[in-house]
């Protein structure tokens, strides 16, 4: 019954479009002002873009190889913002043989650097892919349906693609180089694309290089066009510790002459650059940008722009700002991207994404309150959960929070184990498993689990299953249980590196949780912050399916 009226209270709030508010993080401080990160937790390389009303804003960010890729964000105000939707389910539909491709995790590939722009009743968004090329998605409603994505240029070592439609109805695109596949980096080139930026005609020109100088490893450029100025704006200097350039010419093929317009300076928000630019209806300039924090990923900054000098200087003479008075808008709703989830919808909430391309095996949401997550089949000579590709997982939100999770794991066969886990380079998780007729409680932890380094196990607990199948011709034996992770910050991590550490618990009844195991340094993943969700994995490649269902998690505030 309980499942019933929450089921019921969720529909009617979907369908009032009910706002969420974070109970670990929400910029907005609600007397006008804002205090970054405007989105703590990994929204890499974001782009933004205003919409047709001028008063919508749509930002994207890199997705690598999660599934569903680029996320579609939407604010009022550049303070206050939800996830409405994904530009790209798998990747790439269309094209067998990379949707098969990545069917695996391949980490660190895939989607980088989107630009996302409205010209004439279309929403773009163009990225390189490193490996196979350009490519652009496109539709007339951000919240709606993407057309599939469109290769427009093919070969390896493009990323960090922008396009822009000229005042005559030209098009141009800019792209940065990913040294990994063509053995260069530290320039930018610029090409003319056809009218419609489907496809080149014209010979890519380097038009910025910034090789042997401070400009080194510049790259995530965004292409304007302002005042008769042709503007690239693009970060350099290196990730954690870089800046952010404009440059600017009256030809879109150069020479452009530069300056640096927002760096570290005096604050503590390192490498603050690669972003984009908006010119709101109000007459103002801002500048969403990432602060690259580890193991929390790239967090997302706003800083003012003043164009005074004839130069879009950022955020405080140059330097970023913390706090600061919020963009003049129309709407005063104060609305985060959702993390909790009751698991009451027959859709997946949109802050989950799957490691690789999505299957159906995977799992499926229920009608019965539940997400159901099938075991997956490891392979016969597997050393830990790094190539696993149907954890469901979702960004961290903020420095410090407490993820509390019900479920039930249902075993059909020895070694079938589900549960919570936080994946990154290195990875814990907390999970129960069968043996026999009982499940064992562990902690799953590895170290450096992209080299292969083989998974430890702590044993917690010997558990009775809580419900046994008598009538089923397969039965199947159930452990229902409560699993808790802690994340605490910077400071409770100062014997390891100043890095964020977990801490997981468990109860049986949901009121008194038991602490379990060794405090965990999180690391972040393969470009991307680390991230929590479900495992669910087996090593009998003969046995029918286990699965967890996932009655609900629930992400609050931190308790030590």
């Amino acid at each position: 019954m309980r499942k019933i009226i929450l089921l019921m209270a969720s529909l009617v709030a979907t369908m009032t479009h009910a706002q969420y508010k974070s109970q670990v993080w929400s910029p907005d401080n609600g007397d006008g002002t804002y205090t970054n990160p405007v989105i703590n937790a990994d929204y890499s390389d974001p782009d933004v873009c205003v919409g047709a009303s001028g008063e919508d804003y749509y930002m994207t960010a890199s997705s690598f190889q999660c599934s569903p890729g680029l996320p579609i964000l939407h604010s009022k105000d550049l303070v206050n913002w939800e996830i409405i939707n994904y530009a790209v389910g798998n990747l790439y539909e269309g094209d067998a043989q990379l949707l098969n491709h990545f069917s695996q995790p391949q980490h660190g590939a895939g989607i980088w650097a989107p630009s996302i722009r409205y010209h004439q009743g279309w929403y773009y968004i163009y990225w390189g892919d490193p490996d196979y090329g350009v490519y652009m998605v496109k539709t007339q409603d951000p919240a709606g349906k993407w057309e599939n994505p469109v290769c427009v240029i093919k070969g390896q070592g493009y990323i960090d693609t922008t396009p822009l439609w000229d005042e005559d109805g030209r098009c141009y695109l800019v792209n940065g180089w990913a040294n990994s596949r063509s053995k260069f980096a530290s320039v930018l080139t610029v090409r003319e694309m056809s009218p419609d930026g489907m496809k080149p005609i014209g010979q890519p020109v380097i038009v910025f290089d910034g090789n042997g100088t401070e400009n080194r490893t510049c790259e995530g450029p965004k292409f304007y066009k302002r005042d008769g100025w042709y503007w690239i704006m693009c970060p350099a200097g290196g990730v954690p510790e870089g800046f952010q350039l404009a440059m600017r010419s009256k030809s879109p093929f150069g020479p452009y002459e530069h300056k640096i317009v927002l760096a570290q300076g005096k604050t503590i928000i390192n490498g603050p650059h690669q972003g984009g630019w908006v010119h709101t209806k109000y007459g103002e300039d801002w500048f969403l940008h990432f602060q690259d924090k580890e193991a929390y990923g790239r967090v997302v900054h706003l800083n003012p722009v003043d164009w005074s000098s004839g130069w879009p200087i950022m955020g405080k003479n140059g330097a970023p700002v913390t706090t600061y008075k919020k963009p003049k808008s129309s709407s005063s709703v104060i609305v985060n991207p959702v993390e909790s989830d009751e698991f009451n919808t027959p859709t997946i909430g949109k802050q989950w994404e799957w490691h690789a391309n999505y299957d159906e095996k995977f799992g499926v949401p229920t009608a019965f309150g539940t997400m159901r997550i099938y075991t997956y089949k490891l392979s016969t000579n597997w050393k830990n959960l790094w190539e696993v590709p149907n954890m469901l997982l979702q960004k961290t939100p903020a420095d410090e929070f407490t993820v509390t999770t019900k479920l039930r794991m249902t075993s059909k066969a020895d070694g079938q184990f589900g549960g919570l886990i936080m994946m990154g380079h290195n990875y814990q998780a907390l999970v129960v498993r069968r043996e026999g007729k009982e499940f064992k409680l562990l902690i799953l932890t590895c170290e450096d689990a992209d080299r292969g380094k083989p998974q430890q196990e702590e044993l917690v607990a010997t558990l009775k299953p809580t419900a046994e199948d008598k009538i089923d011709y397969k039965p199947g034996i159930h452990e229902d249980i409560y699993l808790r992770m802690t994340v605490s910050n910077a400071e409770a991590g100062a014997a390891h590196g100043g890095q964020p550490m977990v801490c997981f618990a468990w109860s049986q009844n949901g009121k008194k949780f038991q602490n379990c195991g060794k405090q965990y340094v999180m690391k972040q993943g393969k470009w991307i912050g680390a991230k929590f969700g479900f495992i669910s994995a087996e090593t009998n490649p003969k046995v029918d399916r286990g699965w967890l269902d996932a009655d609900w998690i629930r992400v609050t505030a931190y308790k030590d």
